[in-house]
């Protein structure tokens, strides 16, 4: 497969997004393929079943294959579930002398002072995934983002490390490697949504990327342009569904329906008077609600996981404050109203949907909420190619890549 072809996989709880990119000659990039499929052996982001998955894979990749024309032999592959989780460190390192005196930062440099930070006790079960810098000091100089080529004595860094359990990182791979493709990275998908969805303007104010998923929510809060938390909750769209399954007294499916097409989580929306037509089931016949009900149900278990998304960041941001944005994307990004009701218990009154912006090609379909991981894991992609072009050309070494750490673990692994 051409190195002008770029694909994406997100292996989701509820589905599987597969998003074939090409470059043409003037250097554009145009999406050309999607495929998609049900998601049946997956739960809250960890493989329950291999085979299911596998199966689902397949028939993900074959959709993208037909839509776009190309045989997929590599991805780029996402990794989420509630076992993901970040924490802030730091590093020290002395700058060495390169001869006559000159200290000036090298890239070995950076390099010795990101392993220093990422040094930390975890336990037995947990990989590191992403080692993010988000700033360095030079000596006394704070703030700086790139220290390459500056003079100094003494270099610090500070990172965001990204961990996973061990398990659930190896089984990802073992699927994607049992689908017959070859994987080109790994990457946590909340880093995949907030390259997809979040501008540069948002990313240094401090904001807060909230991805519901059908079985859990990724947390993002970026700040001064990188991650300062990374985590996840055990809960997503399906249970909403699930309480408007129990609630109405009505099958798991039908509930999931009902809320695609006429559910709303902020009341202001609903009229008095609306109805939504129950389908007859079993050997009960058909009948009518209010919409008003229906919504009372999504809205209060909607309002839960805003204000348990809430009081994490809270707890985590140590008083520290936000002025950018909340950023919703994921299938759970779909209802109407989640947009209005974020903004009543956040309080920011910023409150967007997270699209991924225009890339050309396949007209429209990319451009939701539910495609933001995939179009980031295809963009990051993309970045790293354009890095090693880069690199490649002017015959230096790179340590800025995003996927060098869990490249080395994918080879330990097979």
């Amino acid at each position: 497969m051409s190195d002008n072809i770029i694909v994406g996989l997100d292996i989701g709880s509820k589905n599987i997004r597969v998003v074939v990119a090409e470059k043409n000659e003037e250097g554009h990039v145009q999406i050309t393929g999607i495929g998609t499929a049900e998601s049946t052996g997956m739960s809250k982001g960890i493989v329950t079943n291999i085979a299911n998955t596998v199966e689902s894979i397949n028939k993900a990749v074959d959709e993208a294959e037909v839509m776009s024309g190309v045989d997929i032999f590599n991805c780029i592959v996402g990794l989420g579930g509630v076992h993901i989780d970040g924490i802030n460190s730091k590093g020290v390192f002395p700058i060495r002398d390169k001869g006559k005196n000159n200290k000036e930062i090298d890239r070995s440099d950076i390099d010795a002072v990101i392993n220093y930070a990422q040094t930390l006790a975890f336990p037995g079960d947990r990989e590191v995934i992403h080692v993010v810098p988000q700033s360095y000091t030079v000596d006394k100089q704070h703030g700086i983002k790139d220290p390459l080529n500056m003079i100094g004595t003494r270099l610090e860094a500070e990172v965001h490390v990204i961990t996973g359990s061990s398990t659930a990182i190896k089984n990802i791979p073992n699927c994607v490697e049992r689908a017959n493709l070859h994987i080109d990275g790994l990457m946590y998908n909340g880093l995949a949504d907030v390259r997809s969805v979040m501008t540069n303007d948002e990313q240094e104010l401090g904001s807060i990327l909230i991805d519901i998923g059908a079985g859990t929510t990724d947390i993002v809060v970026v700040q001064n342009g990188g991650p300062i938390i990374t985590t996840s909750l055990p809960v997503g769209g399906i249970q909403v569904t699930n309480d408007l399954s129990i609630v109405k007294s009505i099958p798991f499916d039908m509930a999931e329906k009902i809320k695609i097409s006429s559910g709303c989580c902020w009341m202001p929306f609903v009229e008095s008077d609306e109805q939504v037509l129950i389908p007859a089931f079993g050997g009960r016949g058909p009948e009518e609600v209010y919409r008003s009900e229906i919504c009372e149900i999504l809205q209060a278990r909607m309002a839960e996981i805003f204000v348990m998304v809430k009081n994490k960041v809270d707890s985590l941001m140590q008083c520290s404050q936000l002025g950018g944005s909340v950023v919703i994307c994921g299938g759970g990004a779909l209802l109407n109203g989640i947009t209005e009701l974020a903004d009543e218990i956040f309080g920011m009154q910023s409150a967007r949907l997270g699209i991924p912006s225009t890339i050309g090609g396949v007209v429209g379909q990319y451009r939701s909420p539910e495609f933001a991981t995939v179009l980031g894991l295809v963009l990051h992609r993309l970045d790293d190619l354009n890095k090693l072009r880069k690199v490649s050309s002017s015959g230096k070494q790179n340590s800025g890549l995003v996927f060098s750490k869990i490249k080395n673990f994918i080879k330990e692994l097979f």
